[in-house]
This record gives C-alpha cells, sequence and structure tokens, in this order.
C-alpha cells in the first residue's frame, strides 16, 4: 500500500496523462477546534477518456465525492490517502467534501493557542507533500493550476493567502454565537501545490509598499499580538526591500506574484517557507531577548532565500523532486550573493564558511550521502534530502560555477532561464542549456562531477624547497574516500602569508584550475615559503583542505594574527576538519579556540565555534583527559567572559558558552549567582532567553530542580517558556526526568512539534552515560516502528537527537551494528540510525587520537 508515499514513476504517468485546469477550495475554520471543513472542485482534462488516475487527500473524513456528478462511494474509493478515479472523460470535475484534523506538528494546517493570551493562530506547511491534508490535490509540483481561496473564519481574524486578502462579507454567527466572515481571494497564478499558503488567526499586521523599476509591491508584516513588541519592523523592512531591488535587476525579471507577506508563525518546523506571496517564518526570529549580529545576518539571509525563491522555485518550479537543489542550493547561494552586494552584512560569505559548509561537510561525511541531484525516486527519499548536501554543498556548488564561468555570464544565464520558463516546470538540463548559451561553456561534464556524484574532496599542497627557501616545485594533491572517487575540476585560490610585525598578512594569491589526482602550479615556483599557505583561498570550491606542516604552526600560534575574516573562516574550518578526522586532536583545537576566538571579528564565528569546542570536549577528547580538557574549556570561558568588552556580542556569546561548559562548584556558582543576581558581570543583562540558559546548565548539574523549573516558567509562561522548561526538567541528571522525557517525546501524540524537539535535544546530555544506557535497547525497539507510527516531523526529530551518542563503548557500538543488519525497519528510520552511529564512530576514532 502507498499511505503517504508517492512515487516519482506515479507522478510521471499521472503528469502524462493529466492537465489541471483549476482547483477552487472551500476551507470553514469555525467547525471546531481539532477539525475543519475542506471542499475542493478539481476541474481537470485526461488525454486518454476512459482511463483512471488517483487524488490525494490525507486523513479525511470523508462527506461527499462526486467525480462528473455521479455520487462515488466513499467506501470503495478512498482508501490509503487516495481517491481513486476511474472511467475519466476529456473534461473532468472532482468534488470533495470532507473534515480534516487541524494539525500540531507543523505538517497541514497548524493550530496554535498562545498561552500568553490564548489566541488562536493557524497556519500552514505543505513542503513537501502536506497540501494534502488541507485540500484534495494532484500532489507533485508539475501539476500547476490556478487556485482559488474561499475562507470561512471568525470575523475578528485576519487571514492571508497567496492573493491579496479581499474584504470579508458577513458570514452570520457560529454556534456559540461568534461572528463569522467569509474572505474570496481572486484565482492565483499558476503554481504548484507545495507553495500555496494560508495563515489566519488575530495576526498583528504592519503594512509597507516597495517602489521599484517595475512599480509597487504592497509589503505586510505578521506576528502573534504577545510578539509585537518584538517585531522590528523596520529591520525586516529595510532587508525586504534591498532584496527585492538587488533581485529585480539581477534577474531581469519582475516580481511575479503581486504582493508580499512575511508572516512570523509559532511552533515552525523550520526557518521559512517560500510560499507564493506568502512567506511564513518561524517567529523566533522576532527575538525577545539580546541577540548577537550573526542572529541577524542569518535572518536577513534567510529573509532573501525565500525571496530568491520567488523566482527560483515559485515561478520556474522543478518537474519533479529530484531538482530539489535547484531550489535550494540556488536559493541559498543566491541570498549570501545578495547579502554581500545588497545589505548591511557584506562579508555573508564568510559566515556561510564558518557555519552552512561546516554543515554541509558533515553531512556529506555520513554513510547517508547523496549527490546534489539526488535521485528521488518517492516521496519518503525527498523528506530525509532537505540536508547540508542539499543546501550547503549545493550552494558551494554554485559558487564554484560562478567562478567557473563568471559572474556575469551566470546572471545572463539565469535571466534567458527565467524568461524561457516563467510559470512553469523545468530539469536540470534547462538551465545548464541557459547558462551554456550565455557563457559559451560546455557544463555537462561538470554537472557529472559536482551535481551527480556524492562526497567531498580534499586538496593538499606538495612541494620542494631550495637552500634559500622558496618554492622549486609546487602542486596540489587531490584525493577522495574510496567510496565516493569522484576528483572534481576545482577553480581555487592559493594564498602566501607571511608574519608582519604582530600580523599575518596575504603576501599574493594566485588562482588556477585544479584537475585530477596532481596539479602542477608553475606561478609558485620561485616564491619564497610562506609562514601559512592557504589552499582554497577565497573560498571558491567545495574541499577540504589540509595545512602543510609550518602553516598548521603558524596557526596555532597566531591565528589571531591573521587580518583577514575569509581567510581565518578557512582556517577554522581545515582545523575542525582535521580534529573530525582524527588529524588533530580535541585538545589542541580546543586550545586552539580559546587563542583565536577572543579576537574573532565574525560573529557568526564567535556563536559557532564554542559548538565545535564543545563537541571536541564532550565527544571526541579521549575519557582519561577529558576531565582536564573540560577544565581548560571552562576556565577559557570564564576568562574569555570577563575579558570581554562589556555589552559587546562576544560577550553575551561567551555567557552562553561558559552556562552549558560550567562543571567546577566555582563555575556553576558563577552560572547561579548571575541567575539569581548575586554575583554580575559588567555590560552583561540577564534577560529571559539567557536565564534559561543559565537555569537549563544548573539543571543538568544537578543543581535545579523541578520546583526551581516551575518557578522560573510562572516567570515566562509563553510557549518559549515552555519550551525552555520541558528542555531544563529532561536535563536533570534523574531516571524519573529521562523516563518522562521519553514518554513525551517517543510515546505522546499529543505533544507539541517544537517542544518534543525541545525534549529530544536534550535527552542525550554528555555526562549521562549510565542514565543513558538502558535508552539503547529502547531507541532502537522504537526504531522499528517510529516512522509509520509518528509520520515524518516526530519520527525524524526524535531518531535524530535522541540516538545516544554518548554511549561509545565496544558493546554498544557492536549492538547498533547487529541491529542495522538485521532490523525491517523503515529505510529512512535506519538512515538516522546510522548517521548516529557513524557519528559514535567518528569520535571513537578521535578519541584514540587524542589519547595518543
Amino acid at each position: 500500500m502507498p499511505g503517504t508515499n508517492l512515487t516519482r514513476e506515479e507522478a510521471q504517468t499521472r503528469a502524462q496523462l493529466l492537465a489541471v485546469e483549476s482547483s477552487t477550495i472551500d476551507l470553514d475554520l469555525t467547525v471546531g477546534d481539532k477539525v475543519f471543513a475542506s471542499t475542493t472542485v478539481l476541474r481537470f482534462t485526461c488525454r486518454e477518456p476512459g482511463a483512471s488516475t488517483f487524488a490525494d487527500l490525507v486523513g479525511a473524513t470523508i462527506d461527499e465525492i462526486t467525480l462528473n456528478g455521479v455520487r462515488l462511494d466513499e467506501t470503495q474509493v478512498y482508501r490509503d490517502n487516495r481517491i481513486q478515479l476511474d472511467d475519466l472523460r476529456g473534461d473532468n470535475e472532482l468534488v470533495v467534501r470532507c473534515q480534516l484534523p487541524y494539525s500540531r506538528t507543523g505538517e497541514g494546517l497548524h493550530r496554535f493557542v498562545d498561552p500568553a493570551d490564548d489566541r488562536v493562530y493557524l497556519y500552514t506547511q505543505f513542503e513537501v507533500p502536506d497540501a494534502r491534508r488541507v485540500f484534495t490535490t494532484f500532489e507533485q509540483p508539475d501539476l500547476k493550476t490556478v487556485f482559488t481561496f474561499t475562507v470561512t473564519a471568525p470575523a475578528h481574524w485576519t487571514v492571508v493567502s497567496n492573493s491579496p486578502t479581499p474584504a470579508p462579507e458577513d458570514a452570520g454567527t457560529d454556534d456559540s454565537g461568534t461572528p463569522r466572515a467569509t474572505w474570496r481571494f481572486a484565482p492565483t497564478d499558476p503554481m504548484s501545490t507545495y507553495i500555496t499558503a494560508l495563515v489566519a488567526g488575530e495576526y498583528h499586521e504592519v503594512r509597507d509598499t516597495y517602489v521599484g523599476a517595475h512599480g509597487e509591491i504592497p509589503l505586510g508584516l505578521f506576528c502573534r499580538q504577545s510578539k509585537i513588541a518584538d517585531l522590528d519592523a523596520d529591520d525586516i523592512l529595510e532587508v525586504t526591500k534591498q532584496g527585492f531591488a538587488f533581485f529585480e535587476e539581477a534577474f531581469d525579471h519582475p516580481y511575479a506574484f503581486g504582493k508580499y507577506d512575511q508572516l512570523f508563525v509559532p511552533e515552525y518546523n523550520m526557518g521559512a517557507m517560500e510560499n507564493a506571496g506568502c512567506v511564513t517564518f518561524r517567529d523566533e526570529y522576532l527575538p525577545r531577548s539580546r541577540q548577537v549580529r550573526s542572529f541577524y545576518e542569518q535572518r536577513a539571509n534567510t529573509i532573501l532565500h525565500e525571496m530568491a525563491h520567488m523566482w527560483f522555485g515559485d515561478l520556474v518550479t522543478m518537474r519533479w523532486w529530484d531538482d530539489l537543489w535547484l531550489n535550494e542550493s540556488f536559493a541559498e547561494w543566491a541570498s549570501h550573493h545578495a547579502s554581500t552586494k545588497a545589505t548591511r552584512y557584506t562579508e555573508a560569505w564568510t559566515g556561510f564558511t564558518n557555519a552552512r559548509k561546516n554543515w554541509a561537510y558533515r553531512q556529506d561525511q555520513l554513510p547517508s550521502t547523496h549527490p546534489v541531484a539526488a535521485d528521488n525516486y518517492d516521496l519518503e527519499a525527498v523528506e530525509v534530502n532537505f540536508d547540508g548536501i542539499t543546501y550547503a554543498k549545493g550552494a558551494s556548488s554554485l559558487k564554484q560555477l560562478v567562478a567557473w564561468v563568471g559572474e556575469e555570464e551566470f546572471l545572463a544565464g539565469l535571466r534567458r532561464y527565467f524568461k524561457a520558463h516563467a510559470f512553469g516546470n523545468t530539469e536540470l538540463g534547462d538551465l545548464l542549456g541557459a547558462l551554456e548559451e550565455a557563457s559559451g561553456r560546455e557544463l555537462r561534464s561538470w554537472a557529472d562531477e559536482w551535481l551527480t556524484t556524492s562526497g567531498v574532496n580534499t586538496l593538499s599542497p606538495e612541494f620542494e624547497l631550495d637552500p634559500d627557501g622558496a618554492y622549486t616545485g609546487f602542486a596540489v594533491r587531490q584525493s577522495a574516500h574510496p567510496d565516493f572517487p569522484t576528483l572534481r575540476r576545482h577553480r581555487i585560490g592559493i594564498g602566501l602569508y607571511d608574519r608582519e610585525g604582530d600580523q599575518l598578512v596575504r603576501r599574493t594569491a594566485v588562482e588556477v584550475d585544479v584537475r585530477g589526482e596532481r596539479t602542477e602550479i608553475p606561478e609558485l615556483d620561485g616564491q619564497r615559503q610562506p609562514d601559512l599557505l592557504l589552499l582554497n583561498d577565497g573560498d571558491l570550491t567545495y574541499a577540504k583542505i589540509r595545512l602543510d606542516p609550518r602553516s598548521l604552526a603558524t596557526l596555532v600560534d597566531g591565528i589571531d594574527t591573521l587580518d583577514d575574516s575569509l581567510a581565518r573562516a578557512l582556517c577554522w574550518g581545515a582545523a575542525w576538519d582535521m580534529t573530525r578526522d582524527a588529524e588533530m586532536s580535541a585538545t589542541d583545537f580546543v586550545a586552539l579556540v580559546l587563542r583565536g576566538i577572543g579576537t574573532e571579528s565574525d560573529v557568526m564565528a564567535v556563536t559557532r565555534l564554542p559548538l565545535y569546542a564543545r563537541e571536541a570536549t564532550e565527544s571526541f577528547s579521549h575519557p582519561r583527559n577529558r576531565d582536564r580538557v573540560r577544565a581548560t574549556w571552562e576556565e577559557g570561558l570564564r576568562e574569555l567572559l570577563h575579558a570581554a568588552e562589556p555589552g559587546s556580542d562576544h560577550q553575551l556569546a561567551f555567557a552562553r558558552a561558559f552556562a552549558s561548559a560550567a562543571r567546577s562548584d566555582a563555575g556553576l556558582d558563577l552560572v547561579a549567582g548571575l541567575l539569581d543576581g548575586s554575583s554580575s558581570v559588567e555590560g552583561l543583562t540577564v534577560d529571559t532567553d539567557l536565564r534559561w540558559t543559565l537555569l537549563g546548565a544548573l539543571a543538568a548539574a544537578g543543581r535545579a530542580d523541578a520546583d526551581r523549573i516551575a518557578a522560573e516558567l510562572e516567570r515566562d509562561n509563553t510557549i518559549s517558556g515552555q519550551e525552555r522548561a520541558a528542555a531544563a526538567r529532561t536535563l536533570r541528571p534523574l531516571a524519573e526526568a529521562k523516563e518522562e522525557a521519553w514518554e513525551l517525546a517517543i510515546v505522546r501524540d499529543d505533544v507539541p512539534n517544537e517542544t518534543q524537539r525541545s525534549i529530544a535535544t536534550a535527552f542525550m546530555t554528555a555526562g549521562q552515560e549510565e542514565l543513558l544506557a538502558p535508552y539503547l535497547e529502547r531507541y532502537l525497539e522504537a526504531a522499528e516502528t517510529l516512522w509509520e507510527a509518528k509520520g515524518v516531523q516526530r519520527a525524524s526529530t526524535a531518531l535524530t537527537a535522541m540516538y545516544p551518542r554518548p554511549l561509545t563503548d565496544d558493546a554498544s557500538v557492536e549492538r547498533v551494528r547487529a541491529w542495522l543488519e538485521s532490523s525491517p525497519a523503515n529505510p529512512a528510520a535506519k538512515r538516522y540510525v546510522r548517521e548516529g552511529l557513524d557519528d559514535v564512530e567518528r569520535a571513537r576514532r578521535a578519541q584514540e587520537r587524542d589519547g595518543a
């Protein structure tokens, strides 16, 4: 039985048979607090009269199904989340009336009651295949159509969709006497089901207008009433207008969807979603507490990412999910490119190297790695491939392509592409053809190397020196993992950096093409060996880089003296990668971070490096060294906290990191003092979110009990407070705390999605191995059925976060290996288990290196 799955072959067959003329959807949101009423009228043509197909609808209680005026027996035609449609005519009309449940998992139509004021908020999330949880669909991206929404809701609500919001019409009252209204939205432009949207509730609204070369675009910002004080509309609108000005000029194509609303919604599973003209964001992007600059840089990047999708994804859409990367990789590249060109975040590519790219490198070295252009043969494959390869490796590949063909030629190809395929569907070959026409370069072989193969290359320098220390021969050696042996063409910079006084500065750089296993670089013959030799200077390509012994020594002694932020990001990345590959000890990596982070100018690095150092401390250090490394890390952060400029981003980042590192009595006393006000650090404001960070640290150390957590929740009775309290309760080193958390995250279905995520993320706490040991068998038992029993969102969250990574002993590893060999679990579930095991095996190798 297909269940909620759909294969590529089924989609291709249906697309060859059907053309969808229109989809008219009537939703009544006044039925109750558990379900809503949905009526869909689908008009479509069939190229082979008499043929059969199916429509998609998940979890419905059917009232009536009518095909071409004939009522069908729903007990016969609606099963397994599909409506069987037989004996089709040339022109067809399908009418489905049903009731559907509101979601608590963030999939379909999610319903949220704000604990701050009991107001109700709804929003949809449809990517990949969840429009069918709200109305009857042909759920695949290449069956685009015109959508007409009519929505009945409480009259005092705000209702937003892809088309501009019309004036509401009186619709009487519901059973409780509450006034109702109906909003009749105009038909949309042709679009795919997954980018349609509905947002409804007591949202606060801010209006503005962008005026550009192609006319005016009405802008809207929306948030919950309890978040009004957090809506920094001026900053969000500034980035929005900068993005429109940049993209409309760069793409030479006007924005196509009329108005542009951005809605900040609660309990959101992802960062944002590019619904056409109706973009939804997680409302954590409206911070209630002080944030460092990198937070706003990332928010700006997300705003621009979703805006780029209006062209790449919404205007021109992939035919099937094999080309999901065309959406996400492009938007990832375009958002960073626009940030550097059009906003105040001019060093966005440095932040990309310090954060997003490391995500891609990790994902690409897992056993589940896949090509950028993945073989998404069905929806289950798609849903597990929203990962660092799809986003960050793909964006890195595009950055390499831009370097390969030239920026102007690349943009010229995009302009051809948008003009040729507006409101249509495409495949990879369509984009490559447009880029080849614009650049004059053959790109099919480039695509074969970069988009259809897996794994990451490693670039290492090889050289000889004359007696005076000058290069007499220089080459770049390229290698690959034996399981993924592709050697690619790379356009790279090679930077030579020397010490000049108390600075490490670039003397010169060359830009070259690297091919095959070994590439001679004659441009460097005669150059004096630098103190630091940096491959991939400028971060043009996607590859791991290695440092020669002299360069590594220079880095260890003076990364804080390197005067270029992007070069430092590459060095940080190389050091972290060498630590993960057991070529640099965890002890040395922690020392390196402590040396350089205090003066690091890129705040993205200042927030990310402590996460890497914490992983090095807790997972990669040898057990006999761990207490010493922990003490070094804790004391180093304490010194950095006190030395940081009062009120600075560095100070806040170090306060957060210190709380997570504190284990000594003195350290925990300081954490407790900051929380209760008996201690202070000049310039540090202990606001709501920092209070929870401090309390979580105390809970993990056994110094905050359930009553103390409840008292903090009483101070902050918001959804964020409830999520942070759930995490804090889970962190406690108590058997009953773990048992309660397991019940909430694994067993129960009524726990909201983001609360479940908070619990799952806090569950496997380093240092609590004795408490966690019994959960290895329980985790494996749950993994047998979790995918089918709980659905994609809950299952993927639990399987990823609750893998027992702290258990690195031989017996635990062998048990998981045996389970993977014998278990009949869903392949998607086994993928997450296999990834967790790979993390543990990598940690074991790193521990051995640290103990050597």
